[in-house]
């Protein structure tokens, strides 16, 4: 789906027509974190099935963690992953979830992509096969981080784009490691009252210049994904240029908030009531949104993270 600002309209094409959407000088910013594979499977001391969820690396072996049942598993309590593979419950932490130190004779990295399970969303009710670790990652994906895809980027594939490049179209990198709190809905009646969710992310210095020099030739940047976006907009400055960065960010960016950190938005169709749906609507406004996903839901369009991609022009 294509969805024009300027014009208020909507078209429908196929995500390889993309190259003939941009233009010479433009700039194409991709997410290039990787999902790693942060579904520990096991089973506790009684023998009965446990699953650890890693979240966030803390270093020396700890990491903050997601596990369920949560009322069985308190520290000093073990979750037996596979042979020489166990995860200790160290503490419980103020939002409840958990400090665990992972014990494997193998290095750290090895053992979770040799034991763990690929994070796929909570509302695919199936478990992650073969298929999904391939499916379940962009083509471009570098640096491990992510519990979950920046699901955007998965339309795109290497030819893709050759033929972007070959448009005159320049490409740049951000990182935002993708946390499970992105499936968190908004439940708060006062959106001022939702607590979002922290990220890592960075925004390197040749990324920043990038932006910022194809600004200034008057050129569009064209981010793909709500992931991305979040990382620009957490870097502008008050005069709209952006600046490198890194560390956590917890902006919560939904109507009326007017976005500057780029002028063009790749992203998936979301779900109702999530904080990415209101990113796109204070992107592209509110009402010309509610339409848009009218049209999708007429037209049949496959929402979420396998689902078709829309483009905010």
């Amino acid at each position: 789906m294509v969805v024009d600002r300027v014009s208020r309209t909507i078209s429908h094409r196929v995500f390889r027509d993309l190259p003939e959407l941009m233009r010479g000088g433009d700039l194409l910013v991709r997410n290039t974190t990787r999902v790693f594979r942060a579904r520990l499977i096991g089973t506790r001391g009684s023998g009965a099935p446990a699953e650890v969820f890693l979240l966030k690396w803390l270093g020396d072996g700890l990491w903050e963690a997601m596990v369920h049942p949560g009322n069985k598993l308190h520290p000093p309590r073990t979750v037996h992953v596979a042979d020489g593979f166990d995860v200790d419950m160290v503490e419980i932490t103020p939002r409840r979830t958990r400090i665990v130190r992972l014990r494997t004779a193998l290095p750290e990295s090895e053992a979770i992509e040799r034991f763990g399970h690929v994070p796929l969303p909570p509302y695919i009710e199936r478990s992650d096969s073969p298929a999904d670790v391939g499916r379940y990652q962009t083509v471009y994906a570098a640096q491990n981080g992510s519990v979950a895809a920046p699901t955007a980027g998965l339309h795109f594939t290497p030819e893709l784009l050759t033929a972007i490049a070959e448009r005159g179209v320049a490409t740049a990198d951000i990182v935002l490691h993708v946390g499970a709190g992105t499936f968190k809905p908004v439940d708060a009646d006062d959106l001022a009252g939702h607590v979002m969710h922290e990220e890592w992310f960075s925004v390197s210095p040749q990324t920043a210049s990038a932006v910022n020099a194809t600004r200034a030739a008057g050129n569009s940047v064209w981010a793909v994904g709500t992931t991305t976006l979040r990382a620009l907009e957490s870097v502008v400055e008050p005069d709209g240029s952006v600046a490198p960065r890194d560390g956590e960010t917890a902006i919560f960016i939904h109507p009326p908030h007017q976005v500057r950190g780029a002028d063009h938005l790749i992203t998936n169709f979301h779900l109702p009531r999530s904080t990415l749906l209101m990113l796109v609507a204070a992107f592209a406004g509110h009402d010309l949104m509610r339409a848009a996903y009218a049209a999708a839901v007429a037209e049949r369009y496959r929402f979420y993270s396998y689902g078709d991609a829309m483009v905010i022009l």
